[in-house]
């Protein structure tokens, strides 16, 4: 195992599906809440721990913004977007584009250039360290109305620059891609990239809303397209990217165990899946335990993930320079 995992940490990767707030570790939720003095349900971070017991994307929801109100002042953001930032340095991913939701924090009277001014120190202190090369996508909650979208978008305008993408994310079941097609169509024509989760806890048809009335370039999760032959012959045909989490498919019992995740399968269809580690702690683990959990289970095969680490960095929005340069490295042509 310990020479799969070296050899995984080795190659240039990209991770493309984190949720920044994710990344709270139950300690660092525990020391927030002290200093703040946020009166939570737990006395001790194994009693965070112990909560990790989810019966659906809603139970872990429902943790994951309690979990966001010990984030407060601008070293809370700081610290937490470092500590992953120093992950990625430690597991081998040399870019990533993390999801972050304003609405969490707004909604609760912390002002957006709170957040954005602790998150971009910490972008910057990585990238002159050891020149970790990121990016934030920013989500709107599904379950909160457009107008909210609509009022997040506006408030980003003096943040744009450190802004690459537009995301969704939250409860996906009930709030279908369409309710938002017309903030994504301004976000849009503001500049920005555009994803969306779909296909996760929602049925392939909010795969096929995403990109016909989102025009979404990538799909977060996806793993329902494989129920649409025409879907999946759809995705194969424009390469369109899947990030893939298999520890959270699994958690959120998407899938009853990982022997029972379809992520190989995939591959050996063509599809562009990538593995990435969405909200880790609640997960059970990063990256690299990702990989790790897939080798075990599913007999995930070194070339198996040298092909994922190609698709991650093809499927990112990098520049033509660094992922040329990254695919020189996993030795891979440019196109």
């Amino acid at each position: 195992m310990s020479e799969f995992i070296d050899y995984v940490r080795s190659l240039p990767k990209a991770e493309l599906h984190l949720h920044i707030e994710g990344t709270l570790e139950p300690s660092m939720l525990m020391e927030l809440a002290k200093k703040h003095q946020v009166d939570l349900p737990y006395s001790t971070a194994a009693d965070v721990e112990r909560a990790y017991d989810f019966e659906d994307l809603q139970s872990f929801l429902d943790l994951y913004y309690l979990g966001a109100s010990v984030l407060i002042d601008e070293d809370d953001f700081y610290s937490l977007m470092f500590r992953y930032l120093e992950r990625c340095r430690d597991e081998g991913i040399v870019h990533t584009e993390m999801m972050f939701d304003p609405q969490t924090h707004t909604e609760r009277g912390i002002g957006f250039s709170v957040f954005m001014r602790g998150f971009g120190r910490a972008i910057e202190d990585a990238k002159g360290q050891w020149g970790q090369s990121s990016s934030l996508i920013m989500c709107f909650l599904r379950h909160l109305p457009e107008e909210s979208a609509f009022e997040t978008l506006k408030a980003a305008e003096p943040f744009k620059s450190q802004i690459m993408s537009i995301g969704l994310d939250s409860s996906e079941l009930g709030h279908p891609p369409e309710k938002f097609e017309r903030v994504y169509a301004a976000a849009s024509l503001q500049g920005y990239r555009l994803v969306a989760h779909a296909g996760e806890e929602g049925p392939p048809a909010y795969i096929v809303d995403a990109l016909d009335r989102l025009k979404v370039e990538r799909i977060d999760h996806g793993v329902r397209c494989l129920e649409d032959p025409e879907l999946v012959e759809r995705l194969v045909k424009t390469k369109t990217p899947l990030t893939v989490c298999p520890l959270s498919n699994v958690r959120l019992c998407v899938f009853e165990t990982m022997a029972d995740h379809p992520i190989r399968q995939m591959l050996k269809r063509g599809l562009n899946v990538t593995v990435n580690a969405d909200d880790p702690p609640y997960f059970g683990g990063y990256l690299l335990d990702n990989f790790e959990a897939l080798h075990r289970e599913l007999g995930l095969t070194m070339e198996d993930a040298r092909q994922l680490a190609v698709n991650s960095i093809r499927s990112s929005f990098i520049d033509e320079a660094s992922c040329a340069g990254w695919l020189d490295q996993l030795s891979v042509p440019t196109p």
